[in-house]
């Protein structure tokens, strides 16, 4: 995955774009070739941009470094002072082709004020010693600091600005005459000399490590012990890999592949070289999973077989047969194979929530098909999201007061479309597909269709009952790699097939519409999430007359990389330093949608001795979630529904911006300032201050919720009233 390949919306979430930054001539090709491979083999998980500026070189010049990195982006540069004015970037880490790096550097990445650098003691030619920046030292350039602060064509970093830079981060080799031993602790070794000069035979040593042929690099960086950035993985493994066929190797690419979702890449390394052997059963799972992904039940219900005769694995395989079977409406084999699983491991989660799930069900009093609606949605059960579990529920009360099994059919969206489910589908008096953010290609992905709803585009032209798509969600993070192209196709047939498209944020509509041929594009219409508009949807509610004195706070970690990028540490420490200025104020509790949220609680309480009680929202009703927010006084979300739900519970939100979602959202509402950045440098403060406004005018702070709640509502009506034409009346 490239920068430019991947989904960019950093200027909705405040992503901090960060990159490395070079300036050299044709002489510093060698050395700068010999840098990228020393940054990778010191530092496996770090791949940022690295920018080479050069005074205009051909492009050809580097073809050479762009085996050794995937991101590398050449710009041509009249001086290395152009790292102050690089356009696209926050932070900038500028080296030289003289540096090696030797030891980790993650210390640079997080920095986030001035400009980093390490003040060399320098003689004048009088004999005297001063300090100061060498013109090819290491530099940590905050962008938001230097714009205008630094004039074109000088490369002077103001006194002002600088922010002293430990340094081992920039260890001179001049210190190191009469062979001098490397210190263990040097991250960043300069070379004030040629590598080779006499007196500097440990310098020059640690220099040599890294000069070796692009084969011998690859199978460096993938021997390398512990976690390895998925892209540059991806990139240095295939021509290894296709030199030397390895089992163990074409695993640990399959896997990259998987996570960034080219499941077809990630069959067509692993399964030559895995054959149908039973010596290799996680292979065989990985393969499962991957066809599965592309819908290719019957591969993978085959793999997941041979894997799941090996003891180690036969717990992990058997739950994956599990919901591959229930992905293809096969219920009873579903509960066999989760019977399997639990018999070869009694304790696996995983196959007990697939043994639970799929336990017949009692029977119940017949239906008239014909006096229901469909709805094809993510519904969750056991410890899953609490968003997920409100959800579908509230895109029913849009529709009446009885959300039960008398008026609605329920079609699991992950579930195959086959033909049996189209004649359910088509017997209903309409179809209702949402809401939540279905428009995402991981979570359960599918080869159908790319998004959530797993139906093939010759299905879904032949559903007959009227279709709405009501409330989804463009889901994709900033920063996730999308293969649109199956996508955008399904997406063209479900539009010209609906007869109510709706999504829930002007973003995603946007997002939509790009995908979408010009004919469609107005087809697309807004409907906000359900959600939002509780208060006008649950029977008999009714306003708190008073509130808890409780300010609520939510996190959340999946996908954790593409949230915090190198900034989580940061981010803890700013809520830390907010959190503890609300508790003199309110009794602050910890709002978990789900168990994984809870690492919040857990690393805030190590990190920074704060003990924040939990409201485990996953173990409740949906009438005991909403009472919870519709009786706090404040809530601070970093979960789509941990904003939205009490919002339309009418309590007033702030949002922990990581997703593009959140911000739609508050755009759309018109209140983009309730939203704050994880990666905002001034967060804690910033959260501190509005979250102390909303305390103390809360009344105010209500009226405005119940306002802007007003518009969604009314945009609902009117779209409930067309859908009440489409549908008719049970």
């Amino acid at each position: 995955m490239t920068h430019s390949s991947a989904d960019d919306r950093s200027t909705v979430t405040g992503r901090r774009r960060i990159a490395f930054a070079v300036h050299t001539d044709t002489a510093g090709l060698p050395g700068l070739a010999t840098l990228l491979r020393s940054l990778a083999l010191t530092n496996p998980g770090v791949c940022e941009d690295f920018v080479v500026l050069h005074p205009g070189l051909p492009d050809s010049a580097f073809d050479a470094l762009r085996r050794l990195h995937p991101r590398l982006v050449a710009r041509r540069a009249d001086g290395r002072g152009e790292v102050f004015r690089l356009e696209g970037y926050d932070t900038v880490v500028a080296l030289a082709p003289s540096m090696v790096v030797l030891d980790g550097i993650g210390e640079l990445l997080r920095m986030r004020r001035g400009v980093g650098a390490v003040p060399q003691l320098l003689w004048d030619g009088r004999g005297e010693e001063r300090r100061a920046v060498l013109p090819d030292g290491l530099l940590v350039v905050q962008r938001a600091d230097v714009d205008g602060a630094v004039p074109a064509g000088t490369d002077t970093v103001p006194a002002e600005l600088l922010t002293p830079v430990d340094a081992r981060f920039d260890f001179l080799t001049r210190r190191l005459y009469d062979d001098a031993p490397v210190p263990a602790r040097v991250a960043v070794l300069h070379f004030t000399g040629p590598s080779d000069e006499p007196g500097y035979a440990p310098a020059a040593e640690a220099r040599r490590r890294f000069e070796m042929s692009d084969e011998e690099f690859r199978a460096a960086y993938c021997a390398l012990p512990g976690d390895k950035h998925p892209d540059l993985l991806a990139h240095l493994a295939p021509p290894l890999l296709r030199a030397r066929p390895s089992l163990d190797l074409a695993r640990t690419v399959a896997d990259v592949y998987r996570r960034q979702g080219r499941y077809d890449e990630a069959v067509e390394v692993l399964a030559p070289v895995v054959g149908d052997r039973l010596d290799a059963p996680r292979c065989q799972e990985t393969l499962g999973v991957c066809l599965m992904a592309l819908s290719r039940y019957d591969e993978a219900e085959a793999r997941l077989l041979l894997a799941a005769a090996s003891p180690d694995v036969a717990p992990r395989a058997f739950a994956q047969l599990a919901r591959l079977a229930w992905l293809c409406g096969r219920d009873a084999d579903a509960h066999a194979y989760a019977r399997d699983g639990l018999e070869a491991d009694p304790t696996d989660a995983g196959c007990h929530a697939w043994y639970v799930r799929t336990r017949p069900e009692e029977r119940t009093e017949p239906v008239a098909a014909g006096e229901q609606l469909a709805h094809v949605a993510l519904f969750a059960e056991g410890q899953e999201n609490a968003g997920d579990k409100v959800l579908p529920e509230a895109v029913r009360l849009c529709f009446g007061s009885d959300t039960g099994p008398r008026h609605w059919y329920q079609q699991p969206v992950h579930r195959l479309v086959d033909e049996a489910a189209l004649e359910e589908l088509n017997a209903r008096r309409g179809v209702v597909v949402g809401g939540g953010g279905l428009f995402l290609p991981d979570t359960s992905p599918n080869g159908n269709s790319h998004w959530q709803w797993n139906v093939p585009d010759g299905v879904l032209s032949r559903l007959t009952a009227p279709l709405a798509v009501f409330a989804v969600g463009y889901n994709v993070f900033d920063g996730q790699l999308y293969r649109r192209g199956r996508f955008a196709e399904s997406l063209r047939v479900l539009v010209e097939r609906s007869a109510f498209f709706g999504l829930r944020n002007h973003g995603s509509i946007e997002r939509v519409r790009e995908l979408l041929p010009a004919e469609l594009r107005d087809r697309v219409r807004y409907q906000p999430c359900p959600t939002t508009v509780a208060r006008y949807l649950v029977p008999g509610w009714t306003d708190p007359v008073e509130r808890a004195d409780t300010v609520l706070v939510n996190c959340a970690y999946d996908r954790a990389g593409l949230r915090f990028g190198h900034d989580y540490g940061h981010f803890l420490a700013q809520l830390a330093r907010a959190l503890k200025g609300l508790r003199d104020r309110a009794d602050v509790r910890y709002a978990a949608h789900m168990p994984a949220d809870e690492k919040f609680v857990h690393d805030l309480r190590r990190e920074h001795g704060i003990a924040l009680p939990v409201e485990q929202l996953y173990d409740m009703t949906n009438d005991g979630i909403r009472e919870l927010y519709r009786r706090a006084r404040l809530v601070i979300g970093m979960r789509g529904h941990a904003g939205m739900i009490p919002f339309g519970c009418g309590t007033p939100i702030l949002s922990l911006v990581s997703h593009p979602k959140l911000a739609y959202f508050l755009t759309d509402i018109g209140r983009r300032e309730w939203g704050l950045s994880v990666h905002d440098r001034d967060l804690g403060s910033r959260l501190g201050e509005r979250a102390a406004a909303i305390l103390d005018d809360h009344a105010a702070a209500v009226a405005d919720v119940h306002g802007a709640q007003k518009l969604l509502w009314e945009t609902t009506r009117s779209n409930l009233d067309e859908l009440r034409e489409t549908f008719g009346r049970a």
